[in-house]
């Protein structure tokens, strides 16, 4: 028999290192990205085609290399970051173990493009799949340029495996997010197919944080510095107030590298205990520095997980950390010297005493006098107009709602039993639940998501109708968004124009009118809502522009849990789902309503 044990051919072993190094467009970003980190680099260019499927290229003024080890660096295991095993527990450099370029070029076409300062002349190579198919001298600035076209071009298999352009450079720009924010001192460029979307400049954290997610984020940090002998721990979270549904701008750093930790992620959530509702998540932007040896970074290819010597004590000190913080914000407020003086109170004005009120008193009032009618009709008519104007989508108009069939409650109710039938008073279970007595039975209704059903559809009915009705706003509202947000929204431009929103021809997105079923009041919060749920979107859900739209607005304008309604509100909620087309699940597929017969009760006895 002979033998059945053979070495893999070189190019073989880099398309398998390659699977574990080049998952996606974002994983090149990264490793080129931390390359010229640790070149020393402070401009660092990034140039994206087709969301890096078609072109990626880095543009840095690093150290650069010489021709030698410009073709060392293609080779597998070859880096100048570590010489012994050592080496591995005292790292202070992005990038060690000697694969990334090996990787991309086993499957891309690569170009590189590199000169030393001390050079008259730069050395270009030219690599596909693994074979150097140029190599020479060029002319070319100081520092290193590679581009990185037709990914996966060898492998066909694996580029179908990509998801959507969208997705995919969602992903690039979660890795760029990660590098900028860890190097303030570094500018960072991102140009995706000829337009510039990011341009940050060097500075501090905080404006780095700002350049990145926008100037509205700017009063919504809290500063957070502890320094311990086991490990310091600065940056910033957010106002508990702030806080968003998903974890987009959750980063946490060790040693100024990006890593995932469900532990320590933790030990922030658990400070924030009893500041947050459940689905809300905290934003936080931390750095942890500790010692390098009594860290092991080796654990995972892609170098986002993290081992601690002593992860136990980390955590305790990070949680003590960010509750000091949040407990100096809620007791005294955090200085602010970027703030208007102006708008606060004079130095003199602070000094005076507080004027103690004046109380009027009316001599000549009788409480047995009988009372005007015109002002009990006023008083009822204010008390009216009082609950009617709590909740959008629970009035009636004819331009807001939909036309509802006649006896479309009784129809409905009918199709889970014929015997039952909406009878009695109703009333609120908890703040959180609609309870209505049935002839033989007992109807249980979530309000949210009940509420999320009737908004959903008149939305979608909107949509699909292009009739929405807007109000002009008496003042053009800025949003405020940073470049990401604004390349979603041009996506969504032309949707959110059916139902009702108005904007002006700039790229800026000022707000000229909102639709009506929009308090002015939520606009920030449903437009956000809409962004994250876009930035959030997967091709598996298959669902339409018109869905997530209406799904998102249902969720961010629906009666949240919590909320007292009264029995007027109840009924007409109550109303108004059941005229649905389908009542009995909210737009994520969740169960709107429960009914129990008698029986089903009886039985729990």
């Amino acid at each position: 028999m002979t033998d059945c044990i053979k070495l893999l051919p070189d190019h073989v072993a880099n398309q398998i290192a390659a699977g574990e190094v080049v998952q996606r467009p974002s994983s090149v970003v990264k490793e080129l990205l931390e390359n010229a980190i640790d070149a020393k680099s402070t401009m660092i260019q990034l140039i994206v085609k087709d969301s890096g499927k078609t072109l990626i290229q880095l543009i840095d003024n690093g150290s650069g290399m010489s021709a030698t080890d410009a073709r060392l660096s293609f080779e597998r295991h070859a880096t100048s970051k570590i010489a012994a095993a050592d080496d591995l527990f005292n790292l202070q450099t992005k990038g060690f173990r000697g694969e990334a370029l090996a990787s991309i070029a086993a499957v891309a076409q690569v170009e590189l493009k590199t000169k030393r300062p001390s050079d008259e002349v730069g050395c270009l190579i030219k690599i596909e799949g693994s074979k150097v198919i140029d190599q020479g001298v060029t002319t070319c600035s100081t520092g290193t340029s590679i581009a990185v076209k037709n990914l996966f071009f060898n492998i066909p298999a694996r580029r179908n495996f990509l998801k959507s352009a969208g997705v995919e450079f969602r992903h690039i720009i979660d890795e760029f997010h990660r590098v900028a924010l860890a190097h303030e001192e570094i500018k960072f460029i991102l140009t995706h197919n000829n337009t510039e979307l990011f341009h940050l400049l060097e500075g501090n954290l905080k404006q780095r944080i700002v350049g990145i997610f926008g100037h509205k984020i700017n009063d919504k940090l809290v500063p957070i510095n502890e320094d311990t002998d086991l490990v310091g721990v600065s940056g910033f979270v957010g106002k508990p107030a702030h806080a968003k549904r998903s974890k987009i701008e959750q980063f946490l750093f060790v040693n100024h590298r990006f890593v995932k930790n469900s532990y320590l992620n933790h030990a922030i959530e658990n400070a924030f205990s009893g500041l947050l509702q459940p689905q809300f998540r905290p934003s936080y932007f931390l750095f942890l520095e500790v010692d390098p040896s009594t860290i092991d970074i080796n654990i995972h290819p892609t170098k986002t997980e993290i081992k601690f010597e002593d992860d136990h004590s980390i955590y305790a000190i990070l949680r003590a950390a960010v509750k000091h913080g949040l407990g100096q914000y809620q007791i005294a407020p955090v200085l602010d010297f970027e703030g208007n003086v102006d708008l606060g109170p004079s130095y003199g004005e602070m000094k005076q005493m507080a004027a103690a009120p004046e109380v009027s008193v009316d001599q000549h009032f009788n409480p047995f006098d009988a009372p005007d009618k015109s002002m009990q009709l006023k008083s009822k008519q204010d008390a009216s107009a009082q609950w009617e104007s709590l909740y959008v989508g629970l009035q009636s108009s004819d331009n807001d709602q939909l036309e509802i069939e006649e006896n479309g409650a009784q129809r409905q109710i009918s199709a889970f039993d014929e015997t039952l039938s909406i009878q009695g008073k109703c009333f609120q279970l908890h703040r959180k639940y609609i309870v209505k007595p049935l002839n033989k039975g007992l109807l249980l209704v979530h309000q949210n998501r009940a509420h999320q059903r009737v908004l959903y559809e008149r939305i979608l009915h909107k949509l699909s109708d292009s009739k929405g009705n807007s109000q002009q706003l008496l003042f053009p509202l800025d949003l405020d968004m940073n470049a990401q947000e604004i390349n979603l929204m041009k996506s969504l431009r032309e949707s959110l124009e059916h139902i009702g929103f108005q904007f002006d021809d700039s790229d800026n997105f000022k707000l000229l009118g909102i639709p009506t079923l929009v308090p002015e009041s939520e606009v920030g919060n449903v437009l956000d809502q809409l962004i994250s749920a876009a930035r959030d979107e997967t091709p598996n859900q298959h669902f339409s522009q018109s869905d997530l739209l209406a799904t998102s607005m249902s969720k961010a304008l629906a009666i949240p849990s919590g909320k007292v309604l009264t029995e007027e509100e109840q009924i007409g909620l109550l109303d108004q789902l059941f005229a649905c087309q389908a009542p009995n699940i909210s737009p994520d597929q969740k169960s709107t309503f429960s009914t129990w017969s008698l029986e089903d009760i009886d039985r729990s006895f």
